[in-house]
């Protein structure tokens, strides 16, 4: 690459750790030269970017399962992109690529840390969302943890999102019947009506606890959890014998800042878990890809290409409107997989 060729990223940094919920002042946009790719590396320009509410994580520097982005770096993300310069033998200039480039219009990257992606096979923004790690989480959490058995009741919370509209579909194959929690009426519409739940029930209706109780007349057997609180606090009564229930977050906590007013639960949580015999655990994608990833994009891949599997995309244009996109998403703002359009497909 020549001096006239220098490629600018614009890039979003975290510019101080939020205190609660994150604030535009968190973040910081700003312009960078990069430098030449080496032996190994790779120049890509970002597609598209994931949002995820593990980025919330990400921000603090409380202890997690990973190491928290630092003040003036990149905040960290899945991208699709495609390849402007390339040392690595396995790819060349044109070709498109899953990463994790982070919050960034260009990146140069370790080619090793690249996956090819075949854009005639599904669309770019799919390996970010069904046929990426929000996919793979639903299918993973739900078939290894979760192990639904036919005629089984399966909820899921923050059912109409990437995970939860995945663990819904993938448990009616299953057999089972498929109950999704989400949040005002266009979202529960949607689950019954175009992903095929067997019931919706909307957490912000004052008689939610009820309407669980009733969409669940024979209990739980799987909760698939997204959000805990007051979502949690509704289901832990109607989990069954032997329930399952993989924890894949909890949204509805990542911005607290003090232990929430009230009696002392945990008491009450573990004689239930202990009356009940249930399984709880907590998990992260990562730890079962040598496993199952081969066999989630067989599966699901064959479903798409049947057209027997929904999914939801709610695109924002412009790396810029990141920021504001990743503040709504933690308010449950998004309708389906939440992307940022960074820049044109070729």
């Amino acid at each position: 690459m020549s001096v006239e060729s220098i490629v600018q990223s614009t890039r979003i940094v975290l510019a101080s750790r939020p205190d609660g919920a994150p604030t535009a002042d968190n973040f910081r946009l700003e312009a960078v030269n990069l430098p030449d790719p080496t032996d190994g590396q790779v120049l890509i320009r970002v597609i598209y970017l994931s949002l995820d509410p593990y980025m919330r994580g990400r921000m603090s520097a409380a202890e997690s399962y990973a190491d928290p982005v630092e003040i003036d770096e990149v905040m960290v993300g899945g991208t699709v992109g495609q390849v402007v310069d390339s040392r690595h033998p396995d790819f060349a200039a044109g070709d498109y690529v899953l990463g994790y480039a982070g919050w960034q219009s260009h990146a140069v990257v370790d080619g090793n840390h690249l996956r090819a992606l075949d854009r005639d096979a599904a669309p770019l923004s799919t390996a970010v969302g069904v046929l990426g790690m929000p996919g793979f989480t639903a299918y993973s959490g739900l078939l290894k943890i979760g192990q639904p058995k036919s005629g089984e009741t399966v909820v899921v919370a923050a059912a109409s999102g990437p995970v939860g509209s995945a663990v819904g579909q993938i448990a009616k194959r299953k057999g089972a019947r498929a109950v999704g929690i989400a949040g005002g009426p266009e979202k529960c519409a949607y689950l019954l009506d175009e992903l095929g739940f067997d019931a919706a029930v909307d957490h912000r209706s004052p008689t939610f606890a009820e309407e669980l109780r009733a969409a669940c007349p024979d209990g739980i057997d799987v909760y698939f959890e997204n959000v805990g609180g007051a979502v949690a606090a509704a289901v832990l009564p109607l989990l069954n014998l032997y329930a399952r229930v993989p924890v894949c977050g909890l949204i509805a906590q990542y911005n607290d800042t003090e232990t929430p007013e009230g009696p002392d639960r945990l008491p009450g949580f573990f004689s239930r878990v202990l009356v009940k015999s249930l399984t709880i655990r907590g998990f992260i994608q990562s730890e079962f890809v040598s496993e199952m990833y081969a066999e989630f994009q067989r599966d699901v891949s064959g479903w798409l290409r049947e057209g027997r599997f929904a999914y939801r995309e709610d695109v924002v244009d412009g790396l810029e409107n990141a920021p504001a996109a990743f503040i709504g998403l933690l308010r449950g703002s998004n309708f389906g997989k939440l992307v940022v359009r960074v820049a044109e497909e070729n």
